[in-house]
């Protein structure tokens, strides 16, 4: 058995998680799948392209999607946005990318994407990426996806949100959107605040379905674009 808990297969006592891989390389879905496979997961099929990944993910109702970008017939970012449309029910979706800052990233995140992962990154970020995403805990790969966001959130929006988007939280639900937004994971909220785990993600929920988000990664987005949260400030 692997070293790395990440890498250990799921207990018999909990359903495996299912996931569709879409890339337009065989060689690189074929090694993700080993990966994921020897880690306990289920992969529920392969797509060389957006539109076979529609049509697989409407068949096989994944849970997660990791999708390329750049693929023929239907890109990631199109196949992305019809997957996480508001009220679709779909799958969650971990963007693959050749580039950590690849333009077309920021549009997947504001697309609905559930966060990015570098197709050279370690088996055990796969594992764990895929886990988290699922979960909805965390960010992915959060050193690098906080530089990602923090870029992405300097970037012109043509309709940026208004502050008042904010308006409905709590006190103490904006105290946790905005160390959420700083990449902080539900522990070390708990550990900052001096309240439960629980409490932080009920409080985490809470606010997910008062802004009308879909998970962590949208509130990180509508924080930095709303003004709560300035790049490069840490207070």
């Amino acid at each position: 058995m692997p070293d790395d808990p990440s890498l250990w297969p799921s207990s018999a006592s909990s359903p495996s998680l299912r996931v569709l891989v879409a890339d337009d390389q065989e060689l690189v879905r074929a090694g993700f799948r080993l990966i994921l496979e020897a880690a306990g997961l289920t992969v529920v099929g392969e797509a060389g392209d957006g539109a076979e990944a529609l049509a697989l993910a409407a068949a096989e109702r994944p849970d997660i999607v990791l999708m390329d970008i750049r693929m023929p017939v239907m890109d990631g970012l199109a196949a992305t946005r019809q997957l996480t449309a508001p009220g679709s029910g779909g799958p969650k979706v971990v963007i693959l990318t050749t580039f950590d800052l690849d333009d077309y990233v920021y549009e997947a995140l504001r697309a609905g994407a559930s966060g990015f992962l570098l197709k050279d990154a370690p088996r055990a970020d796969l594992i764990a990426a895929v886990r988290v995403a699922a979960a909805g805990d965390a960010l992915l790969a959060p050193s690098v996806t906080r530089r990602l966001i923090e870029a992405f959130a300097m970037r012109p929006a043509q309709a940026a949100p208004s502050p008042a988007r904010l308006a409905s939280l709590t006190p103490r639900e904006r105290d946790i959107l905005l160390l959420v937004a700083r990449g902080q994971s539900n522990i070390e909220i708990a550990q900052a605040l001096v309240v439960s785990e629980a409490t932080v993600k009920t409080h985490v929920a809470h606010l997910l379905a008062k802004l009308g988000l879909r998970d962590r990664v949208q509130a990180v987005i509508l924080a930095y674009e709303t003004g709560a949260v300035t790049p490069g400030r840490t207070e």
